[in-house]
């Protein structure tokens, strides 16, 4: 049965999916489905919620980024993305809800999306978001530190969590102040400089918008 993903092309969640899909050396077609435009005819019926990413496995439809990566680990074969341990599966899962309910907003968008994202597209931009999610972050980052240093994930051994926190470390860190906060934390900067140079990193990179040099 194939694989399709339905999705935006520059959707820090539909790159983590994306990532989880290299990591694992599977092949998936993929839709582009942008949630910020009219949506196609019928998506609503993939996704109730209007959102990406959907996956698309034979008959079954399933959306929720953390879901869809963990069916994809457990569904096929290759390089297993989660952890062995109680302790360590939960602080994966830890991570991966931090990512969500606290990093989303500030690192992507706020800091990238008016710093880095919106200026590539000559959208106008509102630098007080710059300011107030760079305030957020700042707790967002000295929580994963605290992860990062303890070992069990975020540590070189790819999970999940990894491939569920890079895609919005890599929108933040594309604005000059995001990049000074992730390096003024050791372990987390450690960590990302190991994930940034994965060859998987380099297959999703969606790149900026038109009207930008990087």
């Amino acid at each position: 049965m194939a694989l399709s993903l339905y999705g935006y092309h520059y959707s820090v969640y539909v790159r983590a999916v994306r990532l989880a899909l290299a990591e694992k050396e599977l092949r998936c077609e993929q839709i582009e489905v942008d949630p910020f435009s009219p949506l196609p005819e019928g998506y609503l019926d993939l996704h109730p919620f209007g959102r990406v990413p959907v996956l698309r496995h034979g008959r079954l439809m399933l959306y929720e980024t953390q879901a869809i990566l963990r069916y994809l680990d457990e569904r096929f074969p290759g390089p297993p993305l989660q952890p062995d341990g109680a302790a360590a599966r939960a602080r994966m899962m830890q991570v991966m809800g931090i990512a969500d309910a606290y990093a989303y907003r500030p690192l992507v968008r706020q800091v990238y999306s008016h710093a880095v994202f919106r200026p590539a597209a000559g959208e106008a931009s509102d630098p007080r978001e710059v300011a107030m999610g760079m305030v957020a972050a700042a707790r967002v980052l000295g929580a994963l530190e605290v992860l990062a240093e303890e070992g069990l994930v975020l540590s070189g051994a790819v999970t999940l969590a990894d491939l569920h926190l890079a895609p919005m470390i890599a929108a933040f860190a594309q604005a000059a102040e995001g990049a000074a906060a992730v390096a003024r934390h050791p372990a987390l900067a450690a960590w990302w400089q190991g994930m940034r140079g994965r060859e998987s990193m380099a297959e999703t990179d969606p790149g900026l918008p038109e009207g930008r040099l990087r």
